[in-house]
C-alpha cells in the first residue's frame, strides 16, 4: 500500500510538472507570436527579423489553448516540423459534426462514409516566398486509412469558413501571409519566421 502511494505521489509530481513545462513553453510561444505582430505593425525598423519557432512550442501552445481555440470537433491537434520545408499535422476530427452541419448527404459526398472521432493526418511542403503561402499536400489519412485529397478538401473547407473565406480555405490556392511576413522556414524540429 506504502509504495502504491509513492508511485502515485511521484506521477503526480512527474504531471505536475510536464504540465508547467507545457503551459511555460505555450507562454513563450505567445509572447513570439505577439512579437511577430508587433513586428508586422512596423516594430522591425525597417530591418529584417527572424523570430525562430520549435515544434514542442507550438504542441505545447496546442495543448493548452487549443480546446479554446480550435473549432468544435477538432482536439488533440499536433504539428511536425520535418524540415526542408515539409510539415505534418494530426488532429482528432469528429466527422460526424461535419455530417450533421452539412445539407448534402449525397453519395459522392465522402463524408458520409465515415463516422465518429477519428485521427486525420497530413503531410505536405510548405512553399513561402515574397510573402505568400501554398501548402503542397503529398499525403492525408483517416484514422491510418489513405484518403484522396477531395476528402480532406471537405474537411479543410468545413472547419476554416469564416467571413472572410465563406467557402474556407482551399488546398491549392496562393495565399497572402499576415502580419508582414515574407516568409517561413521550415527546419526539422523548428521553423523561423522572416519579417
Amino acid at each position: 500500500m506504502r509504495l502504491a502511494v509513492i508511485l502515485l505521489a511521484a506521477g503526480a509530481a512527474v504531471s505536475a510538472q510536464s504540465g508547467n513545462a507545457a503551459n511555460a513553453q505555450a507562454e513563450q510561444f505567445q509572447r513570439k507570436l505577439q512579437q511577430i505582430v508587433t513586428n508586422g505593425n512596423g516594430g522591425t525598423d525597417g530591418n529584417q527579423v527572424h523570430t525562430p519557432v520549435s515544434e514542442s512550442e507550438v504542441n505545447a501552445y496546442l495543448r493548452v489553448r487549443g480546446p479554446a481555440l480550435l473549432p468544435t470537433g477538432v482536439t488533440d491537434a499536433e504539428l511536425s516540423a520535418d524540415g526542408a520545408g515539409r510539415l505534418s499535422g494530426r488532429a482528432i476530427v469528429d466527422l460526424d459534426v461535419v455530417r450533421e452541419k452539412k445539407s448534402s448527404g449525397s453519395l459522392l459526398d465522402p463524408t458520409t462514409y465515415l463516422t465518429g472521432r477519428l485521427p486525420v493526418t497530413a503531410a505536405g511542403i510548405l512553399h513561402t516566398k515574397n510573402g505568400s503561402v501554398r501548402f503542397e499536400l503529398q499525403t492525408a489519412t483517416v484514422g491510418g486509412v489513405p484518403i484522396p485529397k477531395a476528402f480532406l478538401q471537405e474537411l479543410v473547407s468545413y472547419y476554416t469558413r469564416s467571413t472572410d473565406f465563406p467557402n474556407g480555405i482551399s488546398l491549392d490556392q496562393v495565399y497572402e501571409l499576415p502580419a508582414n511576413i515574407r516568409e517561413i522556414q521550415v527546419g526539422e524540429g523548428n521553423a523561423i519566421v522572416v519579417q
